[in-house]
């Protein structure tokens, strides 16, 4: 069992394993970055999504438009009052 034939190849697998420039503690960064990136990329999918369905609700619904218009920029009619409520949290200790 303990001919070259074998001593070589164990010598190899640890030389590949552990010393190699693409050693399994880099492939396994590798992996750990990648699955981050594929993460990433499902959430701004999402995301993209969601912003082309608000963009085709802002252009087909005036209502919508209005109630995003209040909302997001403070806009009013020339007959309304605006207040504005901010709300202060304190941290918790």
């Amino acid at each position: 069992m303990m001919n070259r034939y074998f001593i070589t190849i164990v010598a190899f697998l640890v030389w590949i394993s552990f010393f190699d420039k693409n050693d399994l503690i880099t492939q396994y960064g590798y992996r750990c970055e990648l699955s981050k990136l594929e993460a990433d990329r499902d959430y701004f999918i999402s995301e993209i999504a969601q912003s082309q369905q608000d963009l085709h609700d802002l252009m087909s619904d005036p209502e919508h438009l209005e109630k995003y218009a209040r909302e997001h920029y403070f806009m009013k009619k020339d007959n309304e009052d605006l207040f504005i409520v901010e709300t202060v949290t304190e941290p918790a200790e």
